[in-house]
């Protein structure tokens, strides 16, 4: 063997051991965003859709709803443009646990302010979301669905529950991620509503 090609030799054994660790990299890259996610403050996470018109989505009503023997209707497309007073959307599923935590809150919030919640049911069966509604009490004028998560991808919804006050114009003017608590709904939910009122 000559002295070049012994020279050689490790810089090429070098060079796969180097492409077996890159996965390795990969996947320690992906687990650190990860544990960021889980550990970072989701009141942090940007909001493109602060100070802009809310997507304009008509959804269906939630199948055999019904509020004093009279059927909840869905969402229409100019629903939230066409209040007097600000609206509260909320994302929420039977089968999430901060929403079960949060109802209560939000049914206080409707007593409190006489805002008007709308509802957005999210990947959920019908049955379950009724009877939910039924255990936990409906404070919603509207319950509109979103089957397949097309209404999440448009109001940029990263999981449930997720909260947004409009202006009467049906402006976002404030978006809460996650569980809405007692402190959140005095420190954040109420003033923000105080300031969707003042823009008329």
């Amino acid at each position: 063997m000559s002295d070049t090609t012994r020279a050689s030799a490790p810089t090429a054994s070098r060079a796969p051991s180097r492409l077996r660790l890159l996965p390795v990299a990969i996947f320690l890259g992906i687990a650190g965003l990860f544990a960021y996610g889980l550990t970072g403050d989701p009141q942090k996470l940007p909001s493109t859709l602060i100070g802009k018109p809310a997507p304009r989505l008509a959804l269906a009503p939630l199948e055999g709803l019904a509020k004093d023997a009279i059927p909840v209707p869905g969402l229409a497309a100019t629903d939230l443009t066409t209040g007097t007073v600000p609206t509260v959307v909320n994302f929420w599923a039977s089968w999430c646990a901060p929403c079960i935590a949060e109802h209560p809150l939000l049914i206080e919030l409707a007593r409190q302010t006489g805002v008007r919640l709308v509802g957005i049911n999210h990947k959920d069966n019908a049955a379950n979301a009724r009877r939910f509604l039924g255990r936990y009490g409906n404070p919603f004028a509207l319950v509109g669905v979103d089957g397949d998560g097309r209404a999440g991808i448009e109001w940029g919804v990263y999981g449930m529950p997720e909260t947004f006050v409009l202006d009467a114009k049906g402006a976002i003017v404030f978006k809460h991620v996650g569980q809405i608590t007692a402190e959140t709904l005095r420190r954040d939910l109420i003033p923000a509503i105080q300031r969707a009122a003042a823009h008329r």
